[in-house]
């Protein structure tokens, strides 16, 4: 396809950035959000807006959805003016949101009824990450229509991987959350340590950082962690809403995730607490409540 008119249905803290990359890229963007504020800031930045996920089929392309779960997508395509109701033959169907694979197999058997073709490409880099337009997209679903939407994927990420047939984005995302979630548990568990045994926390990061122990979480957040800036970049609660996705993949296919439960209860005690909305980095808090002090430097 050449410059398809692109549908955005979900702005928030990622979709909008990523819709504000496609208009520079030079797509025409029809955008939807429940909330008016990030209309109004689409419109700004020359793109357009409607009033349901149908109208924004209607006027478009090709769609893409951004979403914080299963139960928001399906409300998005299958509920009254969802997309569903817009949706026609030829058109194709992106979801970026991190939703059960399953669902994402369900989702694209309906759709290919209608001639609607489906990728299911879930996204990893952060708010930073769709901002910069460098996201990583894993995708799922026919390799022929990655590549026909390539430019769209282009304008919102550095790295656009073909993982299988549909489901298999939502498959390797979840992968991807679980080492994620590894490393967020590991660094925050090492940090506290190092502050119990009366180590510098900056040249410990500044030490591993550069060694086998080397990760993005060392990388892009443990000078922050040992600051007590948890600043989303990355909700908390999306980070526990994914490894249930994960955690519900693995009891499905008889893998055993005993790690991922872990982080799972952590980052669930994270949401009990009133810390749902601190960046997942701010599951260090949690180590910090069980060890009774907290790992940061003075400034």
């Amino acid at each position: 396809m050449s410059r398809p008119t692109v549908g955005f249905v979900g702005l928030g803290i990622m979709g909008l950035p990523m819709a504000k990359n496609l208009l520079d890229a030079g797509y025409d963007v029809v955008g939807h959000n429940r909330s008016p504020e990030p209309e109004e800031e689409l419109e700004a930045a020359g793109g357009d807006t409607a009033d349901t996920p149908a109208a924004v089929a209607e006027q478009t392309d090709i769609v893409v959805s951004c979403l914080p779960d299963t139960d928001a997508v399906e409300r998005v395509v299958r509920g009254d003016d969802g997309l569903l109701d817009g949706l026609s033959e030829g058109m194709v169907y992106v979801d970026t949101s991190t939703i059960s694979p399953l669902a994402t197999e369900a989702l694209a058997a309906d759709l290919e009824t209608l001639g609607v073709d489906m990728l299911d490409a879930p996204i990893s880099g952060g708010e930073e990450g769709a901002i910069q337009g460098s996201l990583s997209i894993m995708v799922g679903g026919d390799a022929a229509v990655l590549d026909a939407c390539r430019g769209v994927f282009d304008a919102m990420g550095d790295t656009v991987t073909h993982c299988g047939p549909s489901g298999a984005g939502q498959t390797t995302k979840a992968c991807n959350q679980i080492v994620v979630a590894a490393q967020m548990v590991g660094v925050s568990e090492a940090l506290v340590f190092a502050e119990n045994a009366g180590a510098d926390l900056q040249a410990v990061v500044d030490a591993i950082s550069g060694g086998a122990a080397g990760c993005w979480t060392l990388d892009n957040r443990a000078s922050r962690m040992i600051r007590g800036n948890f600043d989303p970049g990355f909700f908390a609660d999306y980070q526990y809403k994914d490894l249930r996705i994960a955690t519900d993949a693995g009891q499905a296919y008889d893998s055993p995730m005993p790690l991922t439960e872990l982080a799972h209860e952590l980052y669930k005690s994270m949401a009990a607490n009133d810390m749902g909305r601190d960046d997942n980095s701010g599951v260090m808090q949690v180590i910090e409540l069980l060890a009774g002090t907290e790992a940061r430097i003075d400034e």
